[in-house]
């Protein structure tokens, strides 16, 4: 290729003569008429050498060369000045701007070609020189970069101890610096009865899509062979390679493998893992730096996994006995949750037998008395109604007659006995009531599921806590809504369910007792405490019961332990934590429903129980 040379001349006929002179030495030659076009071409050309004139109109050949020494491109191109002066501070002046030789007007043709040889020659040397600095930079950079990796990968060693992230970068790392367009890692599983190797991490060259899908270790059974045998494979092209057969070249180069670097490492276990470097379709030259940072990866990445692996095992045994010991506690939990619970249960149930059995004898006597009354009353109105036949036929009674019927008041006893024999009556019902509230509340007879009212279950409930809602010193009395409505008749444990009514109302009495308690009576009779009961079916096969109070309701830290065994935030001596444990198990566990609460602070609290209403 020939040598550009730009003239920079205002005298037209010594510029020609200079270009006709170096064409004739096989240069190529641009000419420039002043400075200012000078400067454009030597941009737009770049040139191999400048030979500019030092007296030109418009810019001078110092101002020429200042401006080119100012851009990158131009700044090391040879600047060789043409000057009619031969005083030594001009050329000095030319030469402290950067200028390489001059030439004093008029010059030789041999002057013009020793120096234009010359400012070639050293230019040249210039130009190998710095391609001499630029590898031995490349070099310097890709040993920096290389121990770069082998610090980030010792680093990331002591940060993580996740093998999968260990392998990722490591993989990714590699593939960058080697500009590869594979990179994996591989088990090789010799505890089978046919050994393989198994992928387990992989980096890829996102700008190639055409990637073969195959792994040549999964493909080729003798290079696998070769890589166990060697420890260290090198091929920088496979479709030559003299350690394999033909056949496997044929299968890898056909796949679109082109060379390929493999290490392998060892474990202290024995486990034997490769790392593989993949290039496609054009052939690459894996150089000795290459693979000694390959082999020192390999040793780093060993240590990595090891202790990785370990750490992994610490971690399991720990996690295991952490397993363990959450299950004894969980059992420890559960057992004492039991104990509690069967105590509990026990109560209950000699609770409702003693409920029952008072139910029972006092049913006898008030069944007597009920049966009897209506006989007394028809033999009292019999009895009035002869002494009034009396009164009439004989109007004028004996004195001791008169006497009598005065002394105890015969007109008041005849109005008053009707009226109190109606009391009795009403007191009796009164007791009938109470005690069959009570046996239906117990359900001791009931032990199995049956259909059920569940509405008429609420109301004996209220009733035996009809006393709890009456008014007290601290408020008014506790007003009930109830809201029923057309419910279907449920199968289900019908005492069970009565409890989980019965710790429900009670939970709100003693909310709205102590909420009363802290407010001013005006308060208390402006708003009055409520509970509303609301019952409703539904579709397709469900019940809701929703108890509701006007209390003060609670804060989601109380409402997600509500249900825990044990907690409570009564004060000590009035609750043991079990009734909401124990109203969960019988709701969700016994009828397979659910029970939630809905409170925040200032707004009340609602129990909403979801029942089906056939049971499996």
């Amino acid at each position: 290729m020939k040598k550009k040379v730009l003239v920079i001349e205002d005298v037209p006929a010594l510029r020609d003569d200079i270009i006709y002179t170096l064409e004739c030495m096989n240069f190529e030659v641009i000419g420039a008429a002043n400075g200012i076009i000078g400067v454009q071409l030597a941009q737009q050309h770049l040139p191999d050498l400048i030979i500019c004139d030092i007296m030109m109109p418009e810019l001078d050949g110092y101002g020429v060369l200042q401006t080119l020494s100012q851009i990158e491109e131009t700044a090391t191109i040879p600047f060789i000045f043409l000057t009619a002066k031969a005083d030594k501070s001009d050329i000095r002046q030319g030469m402290n701007l950067g200028a390489d030789d001059y030439l004093i007007k008029p010059f030789t043709l041999d002057e013009l070609t020793k120096a234009i040889a010359v400012r070639l020659t050293k230019q040249a040397v210039r130009k190998k020189v710095e391609s001499k600095l630029r590898e031995s930079e490349t070099q310097f950079r890709q040993l920096a970069q290389r121990e770069e990796l082998l610090n980030r990968l010792t680093k990331q060693i002591r940060e993580s101890l996740e093998i999968k992230t260990i392998l990722n970068t490591t993989l990714t790392a590699i593939r960058h610096l080697l500009r590869i367009h594979r990179c994996s890692f591989l088990w090789y599983r010799a505890d089978v009865e046919t050994p393989y190797f198994e992928i387990i991490d992989e980096s890829l060259d996102p700008d190639l899509t055409n990637i073969p899908n195959q792994n040549p270790l999964h493909e080729v059974v003798a290079l696998g062979e070769v890589i166990l045998r060697l420890n260290i494979f090198q091929s920088n092209d496979i479709s030559t390679e003299n350690q394999l057969d033909g056949a496997s070249r044929y299968q890898l180069t056909s796949q679109g493998f082109s060379s390929i670097l493999a290490v392998t490492i060892k474990l202290l276990s024995g486990k034997i893992g490769v790392i593989v470097c993949e290039h496609f379709y054009q052939t690459r030259v894996w150089n000795n730096n290459e693979v000694e940072l390959l082999q020192a990866v390999g040793d780093q990445l060993a240590i990595a996994i090891d202790q990785a692996q370990l750490y992994a095992q610490s971690r399991f045994t720990a996690a295991t006995a952490q397993i363990q010991t959450a299950q004894l506690e969980q059992a420890l939990n559960k057992l004492q949750q039991t104990q509690s619970q069967l105590i509990q249960t026990e109560k209950m149930s000699s609770l409702g037998q003693m409920v029952a059995g008072v139910a029972h004898e006092i049913n006898n006597p008030v069944n007597f008395i009920y049966g009897n009354v209506q006989y007394i009353r028809s033999y009292v109105k019999e009895l009035i109604e002869l002494l009034q036949l009396y009164q009439h036929d004989y109007p004028e009674p004996s004195p001791q007659i008169q006497e009598q019927a005065e002394e105890i008041d015969l007109n008041f006893i005849m109005e008053d006995f009707p009226k109190i024999l109606d009391s009795m009556k009403m007191g009796a019902d009164r007791i009938r009531e109470i005690v069959l509230s009570l046996r239906n509340f117990s359900r001791l007879d009931e032990a199995e599921k049956k259909p059920v009212n569940i509405d008429e279950g609420i109301d004996n409930t209220l009733l035996i806590l009809q006393n709890r809602l009456k008014a007290n010193s601290n408020r008014p009395a506790i007003e009930v809504v109830k809201e029923y409505g057309e419910l279907p008749r449920v199968d289900c444990y019908a005492g069970q369910l009565n409890q989980v009514f019965m710790n429900l109302l009670v939970n709100a009495i003693d909310a709205l007792d102590d909420y009363s308690s802290k407010r001013s009576p005006q308060e208390n009779k402006e708003t009055p405490s409520e509970i509303k009961i609301r019952t409703d079916f539904l579709a397709p096969d469900r019940v809701i019961i929703a108890i509701r109070d006007n209390g003060p309701g609670m804060n989601e830290n109380v409402k997600k332990r509500l249900f825990d065994p044990f907690f409570t935030t009564k004060p000590v001596g009035q609750g043991t934590g079990l009734g909401l444990s124990i109203s969960y198990q019988i709701v969700v566990e016994k009828h397979g429903g659910k029970i939630e609460c809905i409170s925040s602070p200032g707004q009340g609290t609602e129990f909403s129980i979801v029942i089906p209403v056939g049971q499996q």
